[in-house]
């Protein structure tokens, strides 16, 4: 608890000089006479705050000489003698409270005064009204303190500014950084919107299993668990697909789920070790059809959320309103890497010009590993607006239908904005006996030392084989999504609760 509680107060109000120890013990002293005095402030279990702050001064022309309710924390105080002025704030905003000694009493007014705090959540009862310096606010009545914060918050000047203990303490971030809120309630739209188109497109949401026998549906390195009533080890899904193909089998046309995927893998300002994901699938389409649907769908939820089609990342305007480039891998290498891999037809070339060009690589990864390479060193970062990246190599996709006219290569696409990749699309690969091939290729790779590659999925083999309709499938990263939508720099910005390192004083 000490740790924890330096942590909370490292730059606390200055509140007469006194020490950190000195202010927790006036804090509990309060709250200790409070309960003597029978007036626990945690007994207090409800409050009707009729008014939120936001209403009481977007509205105040109606509201102004009515009795009004509101309930908030106490951000900021200004005693005057026998008034005082305080901050109070709740979800939707501030508003300044006026507290006079000769409206609510001297008896109350000095109780009341005695035991506040900065940082107690109150509920106030009385008329909004306009300061002389014309400041809209709440004359009040009667103040109740809801509930006592034994801890001081953050000085005021200087906020919550470590990035470390913001993201750890997330609910003291939310206190002190009203736009950090802001960021989570357009997460929450963002979703709901996400939703509104989808379900306005007739498709369905489903649930799919946490829990998997097998890991597979992406290539990536899975948590691993062990159920014992079953004495069986399983794997948080890495991804949703194919429990949600399974699905389309079984004569559902159009699904989606938005859920979390957990993959044990490195961390950065795009990567979390769980995330939320959408996928959706639909039968008797293509990554064509789904290159449509990936377009609109981020277009139409910027304007419902943002109420535009641009947003600015790292001071570039990015358009998601004009339409979507569209160019291959091989195209791509072509342009920034100046390496034509359409002239490539063997493995050896393919390793000749990795070492001309200092592309690192291992002795499992084939020619279509190696394109890839060169794509992810050359041209990733280049892709700053909307731009669909097609011809993925077979070598890479083990899950997606080759191009009928270049077998080596798949219909697949991959969404980069702003250098980073934002969605992943196949023409589903609907051929058990091919799917099959793939999967042993994947387990080969895995017994070589690949620890993301993918095991033989049996069970759905066996869908496959009952028969799947042509299908276009499209997985997006909602965190990445959010992170567009709202400027955020990283992952955890737009992660109520990221995963950290335990601290020393922690358990576990």
């Amino acid at each position: 608890m000490q740790g924890v509680a330096e942590q909370n107060t490292q730059a606390p109000q200055a509140e007469g000089g006194q020490d950190l120890k000195e202010i927790l013990q006036i804090r509990r002293n309060k709250l200790f006479a409070m309960q003597e005095q029978g007036r626990d402030p945690y007994q207090n279990v409800t409050f009707d705050a009729g008014q939120k702050a936001r209403e009481i001064v977007e509205n105040f022309e109606e509201l102004e000489g009515k009795k009004v309710s509101v309930a908030g924390r106490i951000m900021s105080r200004r005693g005057m003698g026998k008034a005082s002025f305080m901050d109070l704030r709740d979800v939707s905003g501030q508003v300044q409270i006026y507290a006079k000694i000769d409206v609510m009493g001297e008896e109350p007014y000095k109780t009341f005064m005695a035991s506040l705090d900065i940082g107690d959540i109150v509920g106030v009862e009385g008329e909004a009204f306009r300061t002389k310096r014309g400041e809209i606010s709440v004359k009040a009545d009667s103040i109740t303190i809801l509930s006592k914060a034994l801890l001081p918050l953050p000085e005021k000047y200087h906020g919550l500014r470590d990035t470390d203990a913001r993201y750890r303490q997330r609910y003291l971030d939310l206190i002190m950084n009203p736009e950090v809120r802001d960021v989570f309630t357009k997460r929450s739209k963002i979703i709901s919107a996400v939703r509104e188109y989808l379900d306005g497109k007739a498709f369905l949401e489903v649930e799919t299993p946490v829990l998997h026998t097998q890991a597979g549906g992406a290539a990536a390195r899975p948590f691993i668990t062990h159920h014992n009533t079953l004495d069986l080890d399983m794997y948080l899904r890495i991804a949703l697909e194919l429990h949600l193909k399974r699905l389309i089998v079984g004569g559902f046309e159009r699904v989606y789920e938005i859920g979390r995927n957990f993959r044990n893998e490195g961390m950065d300002t795009r990567h979390n070790p769980e995330f939320t994901m959408l996928e959706l699938y639909q039968a008797y389409t293509d990554f064509n059809g789904m290159m449509d649907i990936t377009e609109d769908l981020i277009r139409t939820v910027a304007h419902k959320v943002l109420g535009t089609g641009k947003v600015e990342r790292d001071g570039v305007e990015i358009d998601l309103d004009k339409p979507f480039t569209r160019i291959s891998m091989v195209e791509a290498v072509k342009q920034y890497a100046g390496v034509d891999f359409a002239q490539v037809e063997t493995l050896e070339q393919a390793r000749e010009l990795a070492k001309e060009h200092h592309i690192a690589f291992e002795q499992r990864h084939r020619k279509g590993d190696i394109l890839n390479l060169f794509f992810e060193e050359y041209c990733e970062e280049k892709l700053m607006q909307p731009t669909f990246l097609t011809g993925h190599p077979v070598d890479i996709s083990p899950l997606a239908k080759k191009d009928p006219e270049n077998p080596e290569y798949t219909q697949r696409f991959e969404l980069f904005i702003c250098g980073g990749e934002y969605a992943n699309a196949f023409s589903e690969l609907n051929d058990p006996i091919d799917q099959r091939e793939r999967f042993e290729a994947q387990a080969a790779q895995k017994a070589a030392g690949d620890d993301e590659a993918c095991d033989v999925d049996e069970d759905f083999l066996t869908a496959l084989e009952y028969g799947m309709p042509p299908t276009g499938g499209m997985g997006m990263g909602i965190d990445r999504l959010v992170m567009l939508l709202t400027g955020a720099q990283s992952i955890r910005d737009v992660l109520l609760f990221p995963t950290m390192k335990s601290l020393p004083n922690e358990k576990g």
